[in-house]
Order: structure tokens, then sequence, then C-alpha cells
């Protein structure tokens, strides 16, 4: 035989073998890479409905086993107007799987995310039905559990999950709906059925634990909707939240699915244990927390340049009058509030960042920490000598 085929025939056996039994290293152990082949996170699907094909995502978190028989918690997401489209992927932008990407330990659940046609609205019965059929065909591919099934969308999203709630009420153990509604942009008579519809929509969905999200300054779904809602599932003794953020618009979303509690609660309730007690609770949340006042002394005591990890200046903070400030190493130049004496935050910036203030025995700043949803950052603060250190370009 050539040599070049016994390279290959020596090759080939190698490969047999070590696809029929665990790789050996060095003290008997085995290579915990090889293990069956198996596909998580985002997966791209479709379905056919009729001569319909519909593409839409999947997403299987990491510990997911495709033989291991356990039974997974499952969310149908619905992406709003702007993601419409036949791609199936443009509804892992924004939202809930914008927050799985940013903080895939808080979301242990296999989300279904079907994509609306682009002209069409997710009211449409079609599409409903559409979401539904793929809802069925993961959760019965991925081992979903029908006693922990939850509903959630956005904007548009939120529209249909409200059909989706009314239509299917037995099917859901949660809702979760973010700047959404009842009443159609494109059936303004709607409004007119005001008190009527609000109630029928509670009476069919008051056995439902409801978490409503909305931004107060909503211009496009206005909040209105959600405080009759509310108002009306708190009259049928619904089991229903909801948290109105003041300063946001209509992207209420990004703060919501950010709500660390949020995936948690969704997991606290299950369809076969709906003997909820009654519950309301409506909850104005701040952008920012109210700032302290600081005298002079305490605002000089923050004030000095702050490096990182390599000693590179990377935030001065100086004061004006009775204002603090910080400085980044690109020159710009934002203000500084004290939430406490050891905490600072952005007001005109972040809801969610905020600065740590590390201090000594004395009482002395010794350095920052930056911390926002999903990072931390440490910087030291030099002494008045160390100052002329090399500034980062």
């Amino acid at each position: 035989m050539h040599r070049s085929m016994k390279l290959l025939a020596v090759f080939l056996g190698l490969v047999w073998g070590l696809g029929s039994s665990s790789v050996c290293m060095a003290g008997g152990k085995k290579d915990s890479r090889n293990h069956p082949a198996q596909e998580t996170g985002f997966l791209n699907r479709r379905i056919q409905i009729g001569a319909a094909t519909y593409r839409y995502q999947v997403y299987l978190p990491e510990e997911w086993r495709h033989d291991d028989r356990k039974k997974w918690p499952v969310i149908l997401f619905l992406h709003g107007r702007g993601e419409r489209g036949q791609e199936g992927m443009w509804q892992t932008q924004i939202g809930l799987p914008q927050a799985i990407r940013d903080h895939p330990e808080r979301w242990p659940f296999v989300v279904v995310m079907p994509q609306c046609a682009i002209d069409r609205y997710w009211t449409d019965k079609d599409m409903l039905a559409m979401a539904m059929a793929e809802l069925d065909q993961e959760v019965a591919e991925f081992h979903g559990d029908p006693a922990r099934t939850y509903l959630s969308g956005l904007s548009m999203g939120g529209y249909g999950a409200w059909e989706l709630a009314r239509t299917y009420p037995p099917r859901w153990a949660a809702a979760a709906i973010v700047s959404g509604g009842i009443f159609w942009s494109y059936a303004p008579e709607r409004w007119q059925q005001a008190p009527k519809l609000t109630a029928d929509y509670a009476a069919a969905v008051n056995k439902i634990p409801i978490w409503l999200f909305h931004g107060a300054d909503d211009n496009i779904v206005v909040p209105r909707q959600d405080e009759l809602l509310y108002a009306s599932l708190k009259a049928a003794s619904g089991h229903v939240r909801f948290w109105l953020y003041t300063g946001l618009k209509h992207d209420s979303w990004t703060r919501a699915y950010l709500e660390p509690e949020l995936p948690k609660w969704l997991l606290s309730h299950h369809v076969d244990a709906r003997a909820l007690p009654t519950f309301a609770e409506r909850t104005v949340v701040p952008l920012h927390p109210p700032a302290m006042k600081l005298t002079a002394p305490q605002l000089d005591s923050f004030v000095g340049d702050f490096v990182d990890k390599r000693g590179l200046v990377v935030v001065s903070l100086f004061r004006q009058g009775d204002v603090l400030y910080q400085k980044n190493h690109y020159g710009e130049v934002t203000e500084l509030a004290a939430e406490a004496l050891n905490v600072l935050f952005y007001p005109n910036g972040s809801s969610i960042t905020r600065i740590a203030v590390e201090r000594d025995s004395q009482g002395k700043v010794t350095g920052l920490i930056l911390r926002d949803d999903r990072h931390e950052e440490r910087w030291e603060r030099i002494k008045p000598a160390l100052r002329n250190r090399t500034q980062p370009e």
C-alpha cells in the first residue's frame, strides 16, 4: 500500500476509535469534551402552516440536554412592530432576547420567539395561531413543561400577549407584558368601549398572575391603557402587578427585562397552583433615586484622580459650587450625585449604573467601583504626588 494511504488508514482508525469511547488523558482521566453533540443558544427554526413557511427562533439554555428528559419552563415571547419580517431573526434584537444575552444565568427557560409577518399585526388571528403552533412544536421537541409555560410581549407584542392570554387562559402560568394594551391603533373605536372591554379582558384572565410594565412618558402606547387594565383586574379580584417607570418613554422593555426579580417571579408560578389570593400592586418606579444634599467638605472628599489597574487615569472628580462632576479620559464631563455617602449615580445618565465609594478607616476616599448591569470596574484614587503619571491616549 502507498505510504500516504497507510497514513490515511491509521488516521481514520484513530478517529473511529475516539468516536466510540472517551479520550483517555494523563492519570486515566476522561476528556470531558467528548460528549454527544447538541446545539444550545439561539437556534433557527421553521414551521409549515398550509402553503406558508414561517421562520422563527428558539433559545435553549446551555444546560439543556436532549437525553435527560428534564422538563423545562418555557416562555413565548412576542416582539414589537419594528421586528416584523420573514427572515426569522430580527425579533432577537431587543427586549427579552437582549436580556438573555446580557444575563443568561437569570433565564433558565426555553424561549420561543415567533416573527410576525411584515404587513401583519400580532392581533391578527392567523399570526396568533402561527405563534401557538410554534410554541407547541418547541414544547414537544425540547421537553417543555406545560405547568410552567409563560407569556410575554412588548409593544405590538404586548397587544398580542393580551389576545393570547384572553384566548388561552389555562395555558399560561403567568404573563409579563411591557408597553402593551388592548386598544389597537388601527381600531380607535375600541376606546369608546373602554369600560366593557377592560372588564371583559379582566374577567377572562383574572386567574393568570400578570405583571405590567410601562413608561410614564410613553406617547406611542399611552400608559392609560395599563392604568385601565390594572383597575379592571383589581376589581375582578385578579393577581396583578403594575410598575410605572417615571422618565421612560415607549422603551420601558430594556429596563423591565433587566429586572432581576422578573424571571424569579415567573418561575414562582405554576398552572397547577392557581389558587392565588387576590393581589394588586401599583408601583411608581423613579428613574433615579433622590439625591442627597452634600456639604462642601463632603463634596471635596471625592475630588481627585482615579486610575485603573494599569495605573492610567480613568476619571477625575471635581466640584463646581455644590455640584460634583466626573471627567473621563476622553474629556467628557458628567454630573454625579449621591444616593448615599458611599454610593454615587449619574442623574442625567443610566438609571442602573452606580459607583460604590471605598473609604479607609479615617473615612478618606480610596477608590471607586463602577457597577452597571453587566460588570464592575475598580478605580483607585492616587495621591497628589502621583498625578503626573502618563495619561491614556
